[in-house]
């Protein structure tokens, strides 16, 4: 219900008393825009282990460049300019954009154009024609700021789908760095067993001669047939994970599975991390972390959405004129046409509507609330992945150093049981035993390297990087220490 304000209105001061009454009751309920912060629990350090080499001053935006592998810098360009994930960001952004631009239009005046031609005839009377043109204008005033909040609203909704866009571009690009550096290691891996499964084959073939010669007896050649026959199965497992591998990359990358196949048959080393990068500082972290970002948007645009519902209750004026033009002829439409113009004004106040609105502006704090949690959550996120990769890259350097001890021993022990066992010192039992433990130690090794730069790659990852601030427009507010 809405009382109407003209010029004719005879009971003008009855009215915009009742108007006042309502704007009154209205900014009762209002809750100021200015919403007290969530708190953050944000450490001034990190609680894990650090790595030495933490003090550098590498830029994270484009981490993967540090690895030193050109083709991994190549796959991570092609994946963010052509991935589906990317390009459908891209496109909610600019829907976002363009959700702003409509409500910014709603602040400005509207204008339309009209044009009409009729013909009548009464009775016995000779049919007439009658031409009219003439131009529709109107403007309603926000007063109170509900339309411009509704456009702030949009403004934030907008960088949040900004920042979801920069953190399609983290997880992408360590996506993509990860299948690589698996892709290498699984090659590394296959290898090492096609190396194993050669020296095996020797052996598998000298216990044969030896058996025929009288020299050992047939249960040896039945150990190293079994030994030889174990090490050749773990070739096609590996060889289809290669495949795998490669179908991944090309598909992160925008291509068909088999796009990649020939460019990446051949093997190459696992690419190393870097030894110059910076670890940010807890909230620094926080404010590099575009999803981060994203949350603290939607909090911001949902407190605008509010703060736009709660104006809803107070009244609004509308501005409206009309300038039109009518003739028997068109072309008297520009010249001795009658003419007709108009101007209004109109103040309407909501009084009664059976609480729909309240209902609204509760349906709209619950969603400022959910949007503050899920602010929350996504803070504690980040920091625990930060934790978990500093404690995982800790842990596997110290299992490095360990498991290349033991590949070194594995291979001195495998020289020296075959030497004994040629010597007639020890059985054959103990030589199959040595190969099998340095195909098992050396498969653990290249599996341990790999995990230090898929720790790093992580790690990069947790800390934000992977994107470059184009400007000030998405920093985040000072965040509570």
């Amino acid at each position: 219900m809405a009382f109407l304000l003209s010029s004719s209105f005879s009971s003008r001061p009855l009215l915009l008393s009742a108007i006042a009454a309502a704007t009154l009751t209205a900014c009762s309920h209002t809750t100021p825009l200015a919403q007290q912060e969530v708190a953050l629990p944000v450490p001034a350090q990190w609680h894990s282990p650090v790595p030495a080499q933490a003090d550098g001053s590498q830029d994270l935006a484009r981490w993967w460049q540090g690895f030193g592998d050109a083709r991994m810098v190549t796959l991570i360009e092609q994946a963010l300019q052509a991935n589906p994930s990317i390009l459908s960001a891209r496109a909610a952004v600019e829907q976002a954009r363009a959700q702003v631009d409509v409500q910014g239009a709603a602040l400005l005046p509207s204008l339309s154009a009209s044009a009409g031609a009729r013909r009548s005839k009464q009775g016995f009377n000779d049919a007439g024609n009658s031409y009219n043109a003439g131009l529709d204008a109107g403007w309603e005033l926000d007063l109170w700021g509900q339309r411009r909040n509704a456009v702030r609203a949009g403004e934030q909704n907008l960088a949040a789908s900004q920042a979801s866009l920069h953190a399609a571009h983290v997880s992408l690009s360590a996506e993509v760095a990860l299948n690589y550096i698996q892709l290498r290691s699984l090659q590394e891996r296959l290898r090492i067993a096609q190396g194993n499964l050669a020296l095996q084959a020797e052996t598998d073939e000298m216990t044969r001669w030896r058996v025929q010669a009288g020299l050992a007896a047939s249960l040896d050649a039945e150990q190293a047939r079994q030994t030889l026959a174990q090490t050749a199965a773990q070739i096609p497992s590996l060889q289809a994970s290669v495949a795998q591998a490669q179908h991944a990359l090309a598909v992160l990358t925008g291509q068909e599975p088999a796009a990649l196949m020939a460019d990446l048959a051949a093997a190459a080393p696992v690419p190393l991390a870097p030894q110059d990068w910076a670890l940010r500082l807890p909230a620094d972290t926080l404010r590099q972390r575009p999803d981060v970002q994203a949350q603290e948007h939607k909090v911001q645009a949902a407190l605008a959405s509010l703060s736009a519902q709660e104006r809803a209750n107070f009244p609004t004026l509308r501005l409206s004129g009309s300038l039109g033009v009518s003739a028997l002829t068109v072309g008297a439409l520009t010249s001795g046409a009658s003419v007709a113009r108009s101007i209004a004004a109109a103040l309407a106040a909501p009084l009664f509507d059976g609480g729909a609105n309240r209902a609204q502006i509760s349906a709209q704090k619950a969603s400022v609330e959910q949007a503050r949690q899920a602010y929350r959550a996504s803070v504690l996120s980040a920091l625990q992945e930060v934790e978990d990769a500093l404690v995982q890259l800790h842990g596997d350097q110290q299992r490095l150093q360990h498991l290349a001890t033991a590949a070194e021993a594995a291979s001195n022990a495998q020289v020296l049981a075959q030497h004994r066992y040629d010597s007639g010192l020890i059985d054959f039992r103990t030589v199959l035993e040595s190969q099998r433990s340095l195909l098992s130690s050396q498969d653990s090794l290249a599996s341990a390297q790999a995990a230090i730069s898929t720790d790093f790659v992580q790690l990069f990852k947790a800390l934000g990087g992977g994107w470059q601030p184009q400007s000030q427009d998405l920093a985040a507010a000072p965040l509570t220490e």
